[in-house]
Protein backbone atom coordinates (compact mmCIF):
# COMPACT_ATOMS: atom_id res chain seq x y z
CA UNK A 1 0.00 0.00 0.00
CA UNK A 2 2.84 2.27 0.42
CA UNK A 3 4.29 1.87 -2.60
CA UNK A 4 1.05 2.14 -4.05
CA UNK A 5 1.14 5.36 -2.77
CA UNK A 6 -2.50 5.33 -0.68
CA UNK A 7 -1.50 6.47 2.64
CA UNK A 8 -0.31 9.69 0.37
CA UNK A 9 -3.43 9.85 -0.91
CA UNK A 10 -5.59 9.70 2.21
CA UNK A 11 -3.13 11.99 3.91
CA UNK A 12 -3.43 14.66 1.10
CA UNK A 13 -7.36 14.07 0.63
CA UNK A 14 -7.97 14.47 4.58
CA UNK A 15 -7.90 18.59 3.79
CA UNK A 16 -9.85 20.54 1.21
CA UNK A 17 -6.15 21.70 -1.44
CA UNK A 18 -6.99 24.53 -3.46
CA UNK A 19 -6.38 24.89 -7.33
CA UNK A 20 -2.99 26.53 -6.94
CA UNK A 21 -1.51 24.15 -4.65
CA UNK A 22 -3.30 20.80 -6.65
CA UNK A 23 -1.02 22.90 -9.75
CA UNK A 24 2.33 23.26 -7.72
CA UNK A 25 2.40 19.87 -5.66
CA UNK A 26 1.47 18.42 -9.10
CA UNK A 27 4.12 20.33 -10.82
CA UNK A 28 6.72 19.03 -8.11
CA UNK A 29 5.78 15.65 -8.27
CA UNK A 30 6.17 15.39 -12.11
CA UNK A 31 9.65 17.27 -11.45
CA UNK A 32 10.44 14.79 -8.48
CA UNK A 33 9.64 12.07 -11.26
CA UNK A 34 11.57 12.94 -13.71
CA UNK A 35 14.90 13.47 -11.85
CA UNK A 36 14.38 10.01 -10.23
CA UNK A 37 13.75 8.67 -14.08
CA UNK A 38 16.97 10.81 -15.27
CA UNK A 39 19.30 9.34 -12.78
CA UNK A 40 18.03 5.16 -12.90
CA UNK A 41 18.85 6.38 -16.78
CA UNK A 42 22.30 7.67 -15.94
CA UNK A 43 22.84 4.72 -13.40
CA UNK A 44 21.84 1.99 -16.56
CA UNK A 45 24.23 3.99 -18.73
CA UNK A 46 26.96 4.48 -16.57
CA UNK A 47 27.04 0.61 -15.96
CA UNK A 48 27.23 -0.64 -19.63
Amino acid sequence: MQREGTFREMKRRKFYEKPSEKRARQKAEAVRRARKLARKKAQREGAM
